[in-house]
């Protein structure tokens, strides 16, 4: 049987068996039986002409071939959802889903102040605010925008260019708010765990040699929240520190490059279209207060 028989109905109940590794799990996410799920992986792998998924002591798990028709599975379902949503939204103007993902501090701290604006323009639109999460896939449309605090791997699917960068100083508050540079390494610091030692903040601290830190947290705004209560000195987000009140201590002292992802399609969409160009100005007039300068 040739690859003309394959039924594209078939390709939803294929990825939920990937995910699930189980046949009942896939059944029951999808509302169907078990005998449907069978009978037509069996037709799948009919119409393919070799096995797609092998069943081991873990469950159901693809083979090579099945890996290799998972993956353009997944881009093919994305395309002909986008391709649904899309014709719909296009028919109606600047209107319908979009999603946006980063980190917090920038959703927090920053966009909310001037999404009111956007959706003055186009209050048709549906934003989605996302927190940050490496995982999303533009290929399968999970994500339409990301801001990215650094320069990510090249993708097929993603477009990428640089839209700012956000600078990082020094911010103390109460007996802090005074401390000259040349102190900085004698008094108490608050920062991220030891998880996050790999960023540029916390590579600047380490190169400071400071003396002790006294407090760890997870997030900029527990960070801020603990500075300004007078705990000690913290490096943070310019635009954290103008929020909270606090003393910036000198100029930046660590800048990150601020990234835009998005779909390569998303040009040719109105609302997507609006959003970007919306996005775009944004970053050219607040650049620098982005930057902390």
């Amino acid at each position: 049987m040739g690859i003309s028989a394959l039924d594209w109905n078939d390709i939803p109940l294929l990825l939920a068996l990937a995910r699930a590794g189980s046949m009942s799990s896939a059944a029951r996410d999808l509302g169907v039986d078990v005998s449907t799920i069978s009978r037509r992986v069996a037709a799948v792998e009919a119409a393919m002409g070799t096995r797609l998924f092998i069943r081991s002591n873990r469950g159901y798990e693809p083979t090579d071939a099945g890996t290799v028709f998972i993956a353009h599975a997944e881009r093919a379902l994305g395309e002909v959802q986008a391709l649904q949503a899309e014709t719909r939204a296009e028919g109606e103007g600047i209107s319908g889903r979009v999603r946006l993902t980063a980190v917090n501090v920038l959703f927090d701290h920053w966009l909310l102040d001037h999404l009111p604006a956007l959706l003055q323009c186009h209050p048709k639109l549906d934003l989605q605010l996302l927190t940050d999460n490496s995982n999303l896939s533009f290929t399968r449309r999970e994500a339409d925008f990301a801001l990215r605090l650094a320069q990510p791997t090249q993708d097929a699917a993603i477009l990428m260019r640089k839209v700012g960068d956000i600078g990082f100083a020094v911010f103390g508050a109460g007996a802090h708010a005074q401390v000259l540079p040349e102190r900085w390494s004698e008094q108490p610091w608050l920062s991220y765990g030891e998880e996050l030692d790999g960023l540029p903040e916390m590579r600047w601290l380490s190169e400071l040699g400071i003396a002790r830190r006294i407090l760890r947290v997870s997030n900029v705004t527990t960070l801020a929240r603990a500075c300004e209560q007078g705990l000690g000195l913290a490096l943070l987000p310019c635009i954290v520190g103008s929020r909270q009140g606090l003393k910036q201590l000198g100029a930046p002292v660590v800048t990150r490059e601020l990234w835009l992802l998005s779909h390569r399609d998303a040009s040719r969409i109105k609302r997507f279209r609006a959003v970007s160009d919306w996005l775009a100005e944004l970053f050219e007039r607040e650049a620098a207060a982005l930057r902390g300068t």
